[in-house]
């Protein structure tokens, strides 16, 4: 089967679609299929320009130069060619093959359902509003979508305004190989990188500062946990550099000396810190899916998130939920206390019930098999393929 993945630009740094957009031409290369991969390149981004018109000149790369790029190649292209859009963002190159088999991965619509005011906590701006109805536009003209849960399939029909001909969940696989160790020595490893004592454990929160993922929140369970707790675990947030309001609620915390920030953390040590871990907090607010909680199961650790569509999706039975953040301030404190005791009850689990919790874990992670989600994708891409009227020997 001859295989064109469109992919978001490398200039664009985000790191989880370029990984996404590899493990699918590298597994279905190994797979004995003919693979290409196109996406803008930087050409009027490498122009001198002032910072503030960076933006705008990746949007011509993108939105001008990339199309005339692919109607080009078109032409070349073996008419027994599937065309796979890796995001619903990309939704504007879909016009160009529309007419041609086709098929879109969806991840999430939270920039496209605050774009039409459904999430409070996230809006936007009138030039954003316009940019997401242009993807809207475009992956409205799709008739093949692949979503990555059931809430991001229910949120794909909302926003058609006709059922698709496919529209089949799979959940992608993790995309590096999450097992359970030794805490103990994960803990020593750690201490001596980061020069932080962690040898009685830790709390931890894998995660950037985009809004969804509720970073703030993290602080305030961490804060009304310690209030009343015995213990001084520190909390360790790994991810983006802490942005502004973060730094100002470390700052106002009793116990800022215990909060730290770790950026630019190696996947060897993301993973040594999943391990270590005496408890993973994952109170989004919302997500397109939430690998980080299937990623923390597999590694053994006990795993708090939101009690909504996806997370609980991830989670499974083997998560321990808490409500989402509310949107009013005077709720927030009742709602930190109310996580705070869920953290005390998984710290004061007896070693049986921990181990326990901790297989759980482990047989729902076991749901993310990545040669698996490869497998249920090859299956998809075949089939679309062959009802499409394609040559696929």
């Amino acid at each position: 089967m001859n295989i064109v993945f469109f992919a978001h630009p490398t200039f664009l740094n985000q790191q989880s679609m370029q990984r996404f957009a590899r493990m699918l031409t590298e597994g279905m290369k190994q797979r004995g299929h003919t693979v290409e991969l196109w996406s803008p390149q930087a050409r009027v981004l490498q122009l001198p320009a002032l910072p503030v018109m960076r933006k705008w000149l990746a949007y011509i790369d993108q939105y001008i130069v990339f199309p005339r790029e692919v109607r080009a190649r078109l032409k070349n292209c073996s008419p027994d060619t599937l065309f796979v859009l890796t995001d619903n963002a990309l939704g504007p190159y879909l016009p160009i093959v529309a007419n041609r088999p086709h098929v879109i991965h969806c991840h999430d619509f939270l920039a496209q359902r605050s774009a039409l005011g459904e999430i409070p906590e996230n809006p936007t701006s009138w030039t954003g509003r316009n940019y997401q109805a242009y993807i809207r536009r475009g992956y409205s003209m799709g008739k093949r979508f692949i979503p990555i849960s059931q809430k991001t399939k229910d949120d794909l029909s909302r926003m058609l305004s006709a059922p698709p001909l496919t529209s089949e969940v799979v959940y992608n696989g993790l995309n590096q190989p999450f097992t359970p160790s030794d805490p103990g020595a994960a803990r020593t490893l750690l201490s001596e990188k980061f020069g932080i004592d962690l040898s009685a454990g830790y709390l931890l929160h894998v995660g950037g500062n985009i809004w969804y993922k509720n970073r703030l929140g993290v602080l305030e369970i961490y804060d009304a946990w310690r209030s009343t707790a015995q213990q001084n675990l520190p909390l360790l947030m790994i991810g983006e550099a802490p942005d502004a309001p973060l730094l100002t609620k470390q700052a106002a915390s009793a116990f800022k000396t215990n909060i730290h920030f770790l950026s630019r953390v190696d996947d060897e040590y993301v993973r040594l810190a999943y391990v270590g871990a005496s408890v993973f907090l994952f109170p989004s607010l919302a997500e397109g899916f939430g690998w980080p909680i299937a990623e923390a199961m597999a590694s053994g650790c006990p795993v708090i998130t939101t009690n909504e569509a996806p997370m609980t999706e991830v989670a499974g039975k083997a998560g321990f939920l808490i409500p989402r953040r509310p949107n009013n301030p005077a709720s927030v404190n009742d709602w930190a206390n109310e996580a705070a005791r869920v953290v005390e009850t998984i710290l004061d689990l007896s070693p049986e019930e921990h181990k326990t919790v901790v297989a759980l874990g482990l047989k729902n992670s076991e749901r993310f098999n990545p040669e698996k989600a490869l497998d249920h994708f090859e299956q998809l891409y075949q089939k679309i393929a062959e009802e499409d009227g394609l040559n696929t020997a």
